[in-house]
């Protein structure tokens, strides 16, 4: 199991300053590299991990460390974030852990995370690692593996918000090449940001939270879990249903709102290309701002720019390059954009959530303007919106959230005419007229469904995706099914 301890300091934290901080356990432990360099392990006499410590992370975007942290920085300038794990099956490694931490704190001005981590009262006196020693670590594992056996890979979390981090994106990267599933295990005051509960896409991938009445339970579904065969499974009552944890429907109704855009642009892969156009008009349709930054992980670090985006995508390609943007703390929102090379050109897939607080009005009528000025400036294909009963800062809590309710769904043009101009143009809605987006000759469409508190929403997308299909009752596929899993 690990404990991770955060250092976030003014300064750089430069080889001097690393070193006083690695000698927290005196001359006697060993130095590895992992990661390719970007990982520092304190070893035991036996080469055997203790500590693992990532490269310092420059954060340009001083609302993170507020966002997954709940930690307000009081620099004015950037911060730097510098993250240790420390392995608390071994005595003594979360103290070490602590005091490399308040190290760098203390020579290059900053704080610790928790501020109670131990040993980060105390930085001056080395830790006593007489004795200390680790578990073999298996040869498959991530410095984020905490649990590895032949079906899984475990994660021990324990911070206010679990984020898609460097970490964790290696720990599933590294389940999926070997065939694993990600199992991430949290006490039960823990979220997921939207990233990370967008990645743990359903058993045996799981969100393991544990529970002081029944042991332990599944985040995002609520079926209690046991511990069997080297990963955790749903249990079974004696009727041979899977029981749902009390905890989990425990939950007060909410008057804040999520609205969730997801939608799909694609650009011809000329050199004047430039990504993140689409997403930036979204956001500022919804927020009246710009995101301030990006990455690849979270924290994002890096201040926004579509142009640095564009480098990045154009260096990884022809692999797919995914990121995460965020906003200003004053308006929460936050988006993830996969981009990738498909034989229709450069494909940018979005999914971008925005929170209204108590008595703020979600902006449901200004989307079919958005979806015209996506379709005449950055070739809309797809967009489906959403609006969900749930909290505004957009992290995901360990109980039942009422699933969000579909109010506009949008064809651009080539998709339109894939399912064919006339279908598409007259859908079987009664009470819904749609929006002609683009030109006459080459039309796409925005359907409005709803006001997005209804599930009659859901009814009326169904239906509209019957009709673009051809798989009415009684019809056929005009399309003869061209693009139709594109519509889904």
């Amino acid at each position: 199991m690990t404990k991770d301890v955060i250092a976030l300091t003014d300064r750089m934290p430069d080889a001097w300053s690393v070193l006083a901080g690695l000698l927290a356990g005196g001359p006697d432990l060993h130095l590895r590299s992992a990661a390719e360099g970007a990982v520092i392990q304190l070893c035991d006499a036996q080469d055997r991990p203790l500590v693992s410590i990532e490269a310092p992370l420059l954060l340009h975007v001083p609302a993170e460390a507020r966002r997954l942290l709940g930690v307000t920085q009081t620099g004015a300038g950037p911060t730097w974030w510098t993250e240790a794990r420390a392995s608390t099956a071994v005595p003594g490694a979360e103290r070490l852990a602590g005091v490399f931490a308040a190290r760098l704190a203390t020579l290059l001005g900053g704080t610790v995370w928790p501020p109670d981590a131990p040993g980060a009262d105390d930085p001056a006196h080395p830790v006593d690692t007489s004795g200390i020693t680790a578990v073999p670590a298996p040869a498959a594992a991530q410095p984020a593996v905490d649990v590895l056996t032949d079906k899984v890979a475990v994660v021990l979390q324990d911070r206010p918000v679990i984020g898609m981090t460097g970490w964790l994106s290696d720990a599933l990267r590294a389940t999926l090449t070997s065939d694993r599933a990600l199992q991430i295990v949290t006490p039960r005051h823990c979220r997921l940001s939207l990233p990370t509960s967008t990645a743990l896409t359903g058993p045996p991938t799981r969100w393991v939270v544990q529970d002081p009445d029944c042991g332990y339970y599944d985040g995002l579904t609520g079926a209690v879990l046991r511990w069997r065969d080297g990963a955790f499974h749903a249990a079974k009552d004696t009727d041979g249903q899977s029981p749902v944890a009390s905890a989990f429907t425990d939950v007060t109704r909410t008057t804040e709102r999520q609205l969730l855009l997801r939608f799909r642009t694609v650009h011809r892969p000329d050199a004047d290309l430039v990504l993140g156009g689409a997403l930036e008009t979204a956001w500022q349709a919804l927020t009246g701002e710009l995101p301030t930054g990006w990455g690849t992980a979270e924290p994002a670090n890096l201040p926004w720019s579509r142009r640095h985006l564009t480098d990045l995508a154009y260096e990884r390609a022809p692999r797919p390059t995914w990121t995460v943007a965020v906003g200003s703390a004053d308006r929460p929102a936050l988006a993830t954009l996969r981009v990738s090379r498909t034989p229709d050109g450069v494909e940018e897939d979005i999914t971008l959530a925005v929170g209204f607080r108590d008595g703020e009005k979600p902006p449901v009528p200004a989307i079919a303007n958005l979806t015209a000025e996506l379709t005449a400036r950055h070739n809309l294909r797809t967009l489906l919106a959403q609006l969900r009963e749930a909290r505004a800062d957009l992290t995901v809590p360990p109980h039942f959230q009422r699933p969000p309710i579909p109010f506009g769904f949008a064809l651009g043009p080539t998709e339109a005419a894939e399912a064919g101009t006339d279908i598409a143009a007259h859908p079987a809605l009664p009470t819904t007229t749609p929006v002609r987006l683009g030109t006459t000759a080459r039309p796409g469409y925005y359907y409005p469904l709803g006001d997005g508190e209804s599930a009659e929403g859901w009814t009326a997308l169904e239906t509209l995706l019957r009709h673009l299909r051809g798989t009415e009752p009684g019809g056929h596929d005009p399309a003869g099914g061209a693009g139709s899993s594109r519509m889904s």
